[in-house]
């Protein structure tokens, strides 16, 4: 059953004026190459158990094939039954995760996994992609009525069956649109392209879609929100290079994979602050990786006087 939200109930309120450019955060960033395809790893989701959602595979040398991680090298291969490509993309705190499949006719699916594959697709249509889940089980994504998926894309919530279609909040004139993350407390972020292919993020609060703009920024992409509140995602700067970004209280930072060549983008995050997504090297591998924070400087100098006045202080890594 497909409830359909009423088109400009709300007016989209712009989150432009109060917000402010800060620094590259602190991570220590670990690449992750799986094994099943040493040129192509995308991380898509990470729970608080640091268990990783991903796949490998470019989709043409090597099909898509999805899998769950856990560092450094636990992999679980996570594959639709019977189908032709897999890609696993969101996970919540429980382990369920969400994604997309192509079956043998070429048909792009939604499904869920939570010790079994159930297929999720919104009623009268031809395409459909699952992108995030929360510990609710209410999953994020898209449809579309163009079976390639590339036009007359519609972002969506789900939860027990029940697709309710949020495209209606976005601006008038807004074209593609995709709801890729969400947390415990409902709110959804994605993205939407405008009436002249500019591409921005979107918060929506239940009741309200807020534009994502990173400032001075070509185009922009929320992907991921943790339960802080903190969102990620990439964005496109006036030169044209990629980069991953976090945005929270107003602030937003640039992080880049310090291996990646202009083209990190950032999937996930978690409550810890740990981030997941993929780099292109040198040698146009598509890299997957894992950036933790790390203790800032006056933090580091502060545990150093603490172990001076101390006897025996134990040291510790300090993770978010």
């Amino acid at each position: 059953m497909v409830r359909i939200l009423l088109r400009a109930q709300l007016a989209i309120v712009l989150c432009t004026a109060l917000t402010s450019i800060a620094w590259a955060a602190p991570y220590s960033f670990q690449s992750v190459i799986s094994p099943g395809d040493p040129a192509f790893t995308q991380l898509l989701g990470i729970n608080n158990s640091s268990t990783i959602a991903g796949y490998f595979g470019d989709g043409t040398v090597v099909p898509n094939n999805g899998f769950t991680l856990v560092l450094p090298n636990s992999y679980t291969p996570e594959n639709f039954p019977a189908a032709a490509q897999t890609q696993v993309i969101g996970i919540n705190n429980t382990g369920s995760n969400d994604g997309f499949y192509v079956d043998g006719a070429g048909v792009t699916h939604g499904f869920t996994f939570n010790g079994s594959f159930t297929t999720m697709d919104a009623p009268a249509t031809a395409f459909n992609q699952l992108l995030g889940i929360n510990d609710s089980l209410t999953a994020v994504g898209y449809s579309s009525l163009d079976p390639t998926g590339m036009t007359l894309q519609r972002s969506f919530t789900e939860s027990g069956g029940t697709f309710t279609y949020i495209d209606g909040f976005l601006p008038a004139g807004t074209a593609n649109n995709q709801a890729v993350g969400i947390n415990n407390a409902g709110l959804v972020v994605g993205f939407y392209f405008d009436s002249t292919g500019v591409i921005h993020g979107y918060l929506f609060n239940g009741s309200t879609a807020s534009a994502l703009d990173f400032p001075t920024a070509m185009d922009t992409q929320a992907f991921g929100i943790n339960n802080h509140g903190e969102i990620v995602g990439d964005y496109i700067d006036s030169m044209g290079v990629m980069h991953g970004f976090t945005f929270q209280g107003g602030v937003w930072n640039t992080v880049d994979d310090p291996n990646g060549i202009g083209t990190t983008t950032i999937n996930g995050i978690n409550d810890k602050g740990q981030l997941v997504g993929f780099y292109v090297d040198g040698h146009d591998n598509t890299i997957g990786f894992v950036a933790s924070p790390t203790p800032e400087p006056g933090t580091l100098a502060l545990l150093g006087s603490g172990v001076l006045a101390g006897l025996g202080v134990l040291r510790r890594k300090l993770m978010r």
